[in-house]
Formats: C-alpha cells, sequence, structure tokens
C-alpha cells in the first residue's frame, strides 16, 4: 500500500473565484453563516446506493485556509466525509472542528503533532494520540472511534496503542496523490478507482482536491455508489447508521 507524504517544496496554490469568497468569509468571523447545519449533506434517496459505499476521507486539517471551502464543496455535492483532525491543528482551530461537525462530517483522530509514530516510544505514541482523542471529544462532544496514522505508518505497538484508547486504526485503498502537486483532474483520476467498501485518502489543505470533489462524486453516483461512514470493525466504508447531520 502507497504512503504519502507532502512535497518537498510545494506550496498550495491561491484559491480563486468562489472558494476564495469562502475563505475571506472565514476571516471575517461569519464562520456560523458558512456551515449552518440546515445546509448539511442531504440523505440519498430511493434506489441511489444499491452498488455500495465508499469512504472519502480527508487528512491534515482543519486549516483556515481551506477547511470552510472543502465542507461547503462536500454539502454542495450532498456528501459526508471523514476527517482526520491534528490534534495541534485543531486545537488552534476549534470554531472549524466544530463546524465539521455541524455540517455533518465524522471526526476522527491523526495524532497531535504527525509524526513518524513507528519511531517513537510507547509512551509519546499513547500521549499523541490520546491528547488528540480528548481534545476532539472536548469539542464536539463525541469521543473519535477512527485513527490513521501519519504517512499510513504503523506497527504492532502502534495498533496495540491505539486500540487500548478505543480506535481502530484506518488506513486507506486508493491514495488520491493530492498531496503531489497532482491538478484537480488527476486526483479525479486515481478517485474513480475505488470500489465499494474501499477508502480513498484526500487531504484538507490543496484547491486541487476541493476543485475534484464534484467530479468525484458525479462518478460516484453514476456507479450507484454513495459516501458512507467507515465502520470500526470493518474498516470498509457502509451504510450510515443514522441520517443527521451531526452524526458521531
Amino acid at each position: 500500500m502507497p504512503r504519502h507524504a507532502p512535497a518537498p517544496g510545494k506550496s498550495a496554490p491561491a484559491f480563486r473565484g468562489p472558494v476564495r469568497a469562502a475563505a475571506a468569509a472565514l476571516a471575517a468571523g461569519l464562520l456560523v453563516a458558512a456551515t449552518p447545519s440546515a445546509h448539511a449533506a442531504p440523505s440519498p434517496g430511493d434506489g441511489e446506493c444499491e452498488a455500495g459505499y465508499v469512504g472519502l476521507t480527508f487528512d491534515d486539517g482543519p486549516t483556515p485556509e481551506y477547511t470552510v471551502p472543502l465542507l461547503s464543496a462536500l454539502r454542495d455535492n450532498g456528501v459526508r466525509a471523514t476527517l482526520f483532525n491534528i490534534g495541534e491543528k485543531a486545537e488552534k482551530n476549534e470554531p472549524l472542528v466544530a463546524a465539521e461537525k455541524e455540517a455533518g462530517m465524522w471526526i476522527a483522530n491523526h495524532s497531535w503533532s504527525h509524526p513518524q509514530l513507528t519511531k517513537l516510544p510507547e509512551d509519546e505514541i499513547r500521549t499523541e494520540l490520546e491528547r488528540t482523542q480528548d481534545l476532539l471529544k472536548k469539542i464536539t462532544g463525541t469521543a473519535p472511534a477512527l485513527f490513521r496514522p501519519p504517512y499510513g505508518n504503523t506497527d504492532a505497538t502502534v495498533k496495540s496503542v491505539a486500540a487500548g484508547l478505543g480506535l481502530a486504526e484506518i488506513i486507506w485503498d486508493v491514495d488520491t496523490r493530492d498531496w503531489s502537486g497532482k491538478s484537480a483532474e488527476e486526483i479525479v483520476e486515481e478517485a474513480v478507482t475505488v470500489q465499494s467498501g474501499e477508502v480513498i485518502l484526500m487531504h484538507d489543505g490543496y484547491p486541487a482536491t476541493i476543485e475534484a470533489i464534484p467530479a468525484i462524486v458525479e462518478n460516484l453516483r453514476s456507479r450507484d455508489l454513495c459516501a458512507g461512514t467507515i465502520s470500526p470493525i470493518t474498516g470498509k466504508a457502509v451504510k450510515p447508521a443514522d441520517d443527521g447531520p451531526s452524526a458521531p
């Protein structure tokens, strides 16, 4: 399974048009207006999802520049996703985590500082996960059930610590490689290979990823696939157990 890492020396290009406007709204303190529960992703209608469910996942948020546009794109295209948040980013951007919850997304644990967990002693691994777990529960009222190790790097110790905190480790089946500077079209080409039950890796931090969401969703619907939640038991994408905007 491929491992992901930020591309050295690459920075995300500036947003244009509607995405820039969404970012400006956040800067102006309009976060609540930008993510009302009334506009949370709708439930699929009858006859949809006959081919199953896939998991849309976004790592490395929340980010002041991109989280609101990301939530808007997901909501506008009628899908929910699992957001693997970094603890130290969540601490600096608590309103964004609350907005993720309000928009109907599932909040998950991506460690506190995004280290190579396999290179840390067990007590430091536990601190990375537990500190993030406690913060996300404080913000959202619900302790995350899912955890993704940074870079997808894991071993028996990491798995054991996560399990001890009640966390199911989730990797991915399809890496869009959006972190490598791919265009929206290239991200779509990677994402549309996903099959029922599988999990797609994307990131909160790249405008091309946000631009790719409508085409990704359109492809899923053309194949009678829906965006679902991820089972902590099987690690596979499944039908959400609820239809509400504030699901855990």
